[in-house]
This record gives structure tokens, C-alpha cells and sequence, in this order.
């Protein structure tokens, strides 16, 4: 179960994608249980995704997404193209970064979007806590990016950048890296900040103005980027 503000954030992102709906398919590489995309169908679009455990394939399939086991893999997916791939915190995980990004480029169409989102290793959050950061996780993340690394991969694969953000600090992530013991009690606060940013204005200037300066500086906990299929 997915909270209202995350349905929200969703059809905000949705939002942005709309212009570029032309084939009315949509791939979200790391779908995990398919929230996103229920979203996404709810809108109109032909859903597809990619998974690996046998559980949240099965969810997906309940929910009516066309999935594929495994890897991103083209003949999965005979011959069709895409209007929007998406990639949420999945790109840190891969050890071949331009292979991937290469098979996007060939599955989207002719200006097609990219969407990708993933820990921001510029952010204030690691340069603070250094060895204590702890998106610094292996094996589970492999890579590492910034905004100029991963602009240099897209570009390497004939994107091009069209709106780039590094948004949010986590002081969930930033206390628990700093204590040994690590509890569910900052988890929380996490959450109060998100809940009172959607219901209370000061809240909600506070976290636009934050945002926008952690964009500027480059700063922020989250890289979320739009790339362009040249």
C-alpha cells in the first residue's frame, strides 16, 4: 500500500511525461511491486517493467504489467518502443552502467524521454558524514554518480540533458549513518517532515526553497534527471 503523497508525487512526474506520449508505452527498469506503474495505468498508458525476484513479479502480474524477469533485455520485448523509460535508485546497483544505458537508447524511440533517479555522491549528506555515509553499501551499490559523471554516461549514449535536480536531505539516512544503533524512531521523522511539507504552507516554502538552493549547489541527497533520446 502506497501512501496519498506518493500517489501524488507520481502523478506530478506523470505529469511531466505527457507531452512526450506518442507509442502510449511506457518501461519502468526496476519496478520493484509496480506502484508507479499502477499509477501510470490508471492514466492510459501501456504498462511494461523489469524485475528480479519472483515476488514482485507476481504482484506486478496481479496488477496487469506486462513484466520481464531479470535483466533489461531488447528481445524481451520484440518490437516495440517506448515514449518514457524510468529508472528509480536502480542504476547505482548495475556494474555496466554504459551497456544499460545504451539499451535504453535503444528501446525508446526517436526523442523519447529517460527519467532516471539515484544517491547523489556530491551531496551534503556524504561529504558530511564521509565513511559514515551509508549509501556507501557494497555489493548492493556499485556505482556511484554526480551530476557531471552521469550527464557524460547519457551523453556517451546519445542523450542529451533537458532538466536536472539534486533535491532532499534525509534525516533518517544522516542519523542512522551517524549512530551504531541503528532504529525506526528517525525513520519517522522522515515522515512527519513529508506529511506537514504537503499540509502546512511554511513547511511547504521551506522545502521549495531548500530544494531549490541544493539544486544550485548540487547538494542535495537525490539526483533526479530528464534525458532526451538524441
Amino acid at each position: 500500500m502506497i501512501s496519498p503523497i506518493t500517489i501524488k508525487r507520481y502523478n506530478e512526474l506523470l505529469d511531466t511525461f505527457e507531452k512526450y506520449r506518442l507509442t502510449n508505452n511506457i518501461l519502468d527498469v526496476g519496478c520493484g511491486d509496480g506502484h508507479f506503474l499502477e499509477v501510470a495505468k490508471q492514466r492510459g498508458w501501456n504498462i511494461y517493467g523489469t524485475e528480479f525476484t519472483d515476488k514482485a513479479i507476481e504482484l506486478c502480474l496481479k496488477k496487469g504489467i506486462n513484466i520481464k524477469k531479470g535483466i533489461l533485455n531488447r528481445t524481451d520485448f520484440k518490437e516495440l518502443t517506448f515514449d518514457i523509460i524510468t529508472s528509480f535508485e536502480v542504476i547505482e546497483h548495475i556494474n555496466n552502467p554504459m551497456e544499460e544505458l545504451n539499451k535504453f537508447n535503444i528501446l525508446l524511440r526517436k526523442n523519447g524521454l529517460l527519467y532516471i533517479t539515484t544517491p547523489n555522491f556530491n551531496s551534503l549528506s556524504r561529504y558530511y558524514l564521509k565513511q559514515n555515509w551509508n549509501v556507501i553499501e557494497y555489493p548492493e551499490h556499485l556505482c556511484y554518480y554526480t551530476k557531471k559523471t552521469l550527464v557524460k554516461l547519457a551523453e556517451l549514449n546519445s542523450f542529451s540533458e533537458l532538466a536536472f535536480y539534486t533535491t532532499g536531505f534525509s534525516f533518517s539516512r544522516f542519523q542512522n549513518s551517524m549512530s551504531d544503533k541503528k532504529t525506526n524512531n528517525t525513520v519517522n521523522k522522515d515522515d512527519v517532515i513529508r506529511i506537514k511539507s504537503e499540509t502546512n504552507w511554511h513547511y511547504k516554502l521551506v522545502k521549495k526553497l531548500t530544494n531549490y538552493i541544493l539544486t544550485i549547489f548540487k547538494k542535495g541527497d537525490s539526483i533526479k534527471v530528464y534525458f532526451l533520446k538524441n
